[in-house]
C-alpha cells in the first residue's frame, strides 16, 4: 500500500534535487572562505576586464583629443586618476560581492539542512516499513535473546 507521507516527502525532495538543489549541492563542497574567495576573484577578473573594455572604448572615442595633444598630456596623472577610480570601484564591488555570497552561501546552507532534515525523516519512514524502530535496531518480534 503507498504511504502518502513518504510519496509527498520524495516528490518535495526530487524537485529540490532537479531546480535549485544542484547548485545549493554543488556549493555544499566549498568552505565558506574558499568559495566566497573564488566568487570575489571571478568578480575581480570580470571588474578589470570591463573596465579596461571601457577604458579602450574611451581611448577610441576621445583619439582624435589625444592624437591632437599628444605632447602636452599629463599621461601620469591620468594614470594615476584612472588607476584610482578603478580601486575604488574595485573596493565598492568587492565589499559587495564579499556581502552578496556570504548571504547566499548562507541560504544555500539552511537549505540544505532542510533538505537534509526530509532524508532523515524519508529514511525513519523506510525503517518503520521495514520493521526496524526509529533509532534503526530491528525490534523484538517474539525472540527472547535470554532464551536461546
Amino acid at each position: 500500500m503507498l504511504n502518502n507521507r513518504k510519496v509527498r516527502l520524495m516528490a518535495r525532495l526530487a524537485m529540490y534535487e532537479q531546480k535549485e538543489g544542484r547548485e545549493d549541492i554543488r556549493l555544499s563542497k566549498y568552505f565558506r572562505t574558499d568559495y566566497v574567495r573564488l566568487q570575489v576573484l571571478k568578480t575581480i577578473v570580470a571588474l578589470t576586464i570591463g573596465y579596461l573594455l571601457v577604458l579602450l572604448i574611451l581611448v577610441v572615442y576621445h583619439s582624435e583629443y589625444l592624437i591632437r595633444n599628444a605632447v602636452v598630456l599629463d599621461y601620469q596623472a591620468m594614470i594615476v586618476q584612472y588607476a584610482g577610480i578603478y580601486v575604488i570601484i574595485l573596493a565598492v564591488y568587492c565589499s559587495m560581492a564579499t556581502i552578496g555570497y556570504i548571504i547566499r552561501y548562507r541560504a544555500s546552507r539552511k537549505k540544505l539542512a532542510k533538505y537534509f532534515r526530509m532524508l532523515r525523516r524519508l529514511r525513519s519512514i523506510y525503517r518503520e516499513e521495514d520493521g526496524m524502530g526509529p533509532a534503526g535496531e530491528e525490534e523484538n518480534i517474539g525472540y527472547d535473546s535470554d532464551n536461546t
